[in-house]
C-alpha cells in the first residue's frame, strides 16, 4: 500500500475509533465505584417500600431513554431557557414518573465515588433492580455509558409509540434498532407491572378508530369494568391495573391479552395481530421462557447508543457546565 494511501486509511480508521461508542461491559465499576450496584438496589427497595408503583414507573425510564439516541441519560435532563427536553414530549408528560428516584440513588453514588457512574448507567441499573425486585428474572448490566449534553422533545416526540400503536406499527419500530418481533413482545410484557392512565384507553371504549363503538376486541366482562372506571367524561386522570397483577412481575400480562383482557390498544394489538400472537400464546403459557427473552430484549435495548460526546453529570437533571448555576440558584 502506497504510504499516501496508508496514511489516509489510517486517519480513516482512527476518526471511526473516536466517534464509536465505548465498550460496555459488566462489572464496569468493580474497582472505580464497587458498591455501586448495590447502592442503586438498596435505594429501589426503599422506594418500593413507600411506594410499590415506583417499580414500574423506573423500569419504563430505560425504554423512554433508550429508544431516544441510545441509552444516554438524555431523558432526566430538565429544560432550560435554550433546550426543550424529552420530558415534556407527548409520550413522557403527565405519563413519566420516578425521576426521583434515579436523583436519590445519583445522590448517594457521588457520595461513596464522586464523578463516577453515569446516570445512563444508574437508570440500567435501577429497571434491572425493579424487575427483580418484582418477582421477575436477574441478569448482569452491562454498564460504562455516558451521560449526553443534550435532550430533544422533538426527537423524542418522532420515536415514541403512542397508547393507540398497533402491533405493525411497533414491529417496524423496533426493527429500526435490530429489535426483533419477539423482542418487541417480550418487551411488552414490562407492562407485566404497574399502572395506566385512563386518557390512554377512552378511546377504545368509546370510539375505537373512529367508529363510535368500543373496541370489539375487549372481552364484555373486562370491558364493563373498564367502562366503570373510565366513564365516558369522566376523569383521564384515574389509573388502572395494567394486567390482574399490577405488583408482580410474571406472565399474567400475556394470559391477559389471550383472554381479551388487555389494557392498553398496544397490547391487544399483540394477541389480535397474526405476526406477533404466537409469542404472546408462548409467554403466556412459559414465564421460563418470556423471563429469558425478556432479558435478551432488556440486554439489547440497553446496548443502543448514539456515540456522541458525553460526560459523568454531577446532578443527573443538569449537564455538568450548568451545575454552578443551579447550585447558586439553590443557595438563594
Amino acid at each position: 500500500m502506497p504510504p499516501t494511501t496508508l496514511l489516509l486509511s489510517l486517519l480513516l480508521s482512527s476518526a471511526i475509533a473516536a466517534a464509536a461508542p465505548p465498550p460496555l461491559r459488566t462489572r464496569f465499576y468493580s474497582e472505580t465505584c464497587p458498591e455501586s450496584e448495590s447502592i442503586v438496589r438498596d435505594v429501589l427497595r426503599r422506594t418500593m417500600a413507600r411506594e410499590t408503583r415506583s417499580a414500574a414507573s423506573v423500569m419504563r425510564l430505560q425504554f423512554h431513554d433508550c429508544l431516544v439516541n441510545g441509552c444516554d441519560g438524555s431523558l432526566l435532563l430538565d429544560d432550560t431557557a435554550n433546550m426543550v427536553g424529552e420530558k415534556s414530549a407527548l409520550s413522557n408528560v403527565n405519563s413519566l414518573r420516578s425521576y426521583e428516584v434515579i436523583d436519590e440513588a445519583k445522590e448517594v453514588l457521588e457520595r461513596a465515588c464522586p464523578g463516577v457512574v453515569s446516570c445512563a448507567d444508574v437508570v440500567i441499573m435501577a429497571a434491572r433492580d425493579a424487575v427483580l425486585l418484582s418477582g421477575g428474572p436477574n441478569w448482569e448490566v452491562k454498564l460504562g455509558r455516558k451521560d449526553s449534553l443534550t435532550a430533544s422533545q422533538e426527537a423524542s416526540n418522532d420515536i415514541m409509540p403512542s397508547p393507540r400503536a398497533n402491533a405493525t406499527y411497533l414491529t417496524n419500530l423496533f426493527a429500526k434498532f435490530n429489535l426483533t418481533i419477539k423482542d418487541l413482545v417480550a418487551l411488552s410484557g414490562s407492562h407485566s407491572i404497574g399502572k395506566a392512565r385512563c386518557f390512554s384507553i377512552v378511546f377504545r371504549l368509546y370510539n375505537q378508530s373512529g367508529s363510535g363503538h368500543p373496541d370489539p376486541t375487549i372481552e364484555p366482562r373486562f370491558r364493563e369494568k373498564l367502562n366503570k372506571l373510565c366513564p365516558l367524561g369522566g376523569d383521564e386522570e384515574v389509573i388502572g391495573d395494567l394486567d390482574a397483577t399490577p405488583k408482580r412481575f410474571d406472565n399474567q400480562y400475556y394470559k391477559d391479552l389471550v383472554n381479551g383482557r388487555g389494557f392498553l390498544n398496544s397490547d391487544q394489538t399483540l394477541f389480535t395481530s397474526p405476526e406477533t400472537r404466537e409469542y404472546v400464546k408462548m409467554f403466556s403459557k412459559n414465564q421460563r421462557e418470556f423471563f429469558t427473552a425478556f432479558v435478551e430484549g432488556m440486554v439489547k435495548l440497553g446496548d443502543l447508543q448514539s456515540g456522541l460526546p458525553g460526560e459523568i453529570r454531577r446532578n443527573c437533571r443538569v449537564v455538568n457546565s450548568r451545575w454552578p448555576e443551579v447550585l447558586l440558584e439553590t443557595e438563594r
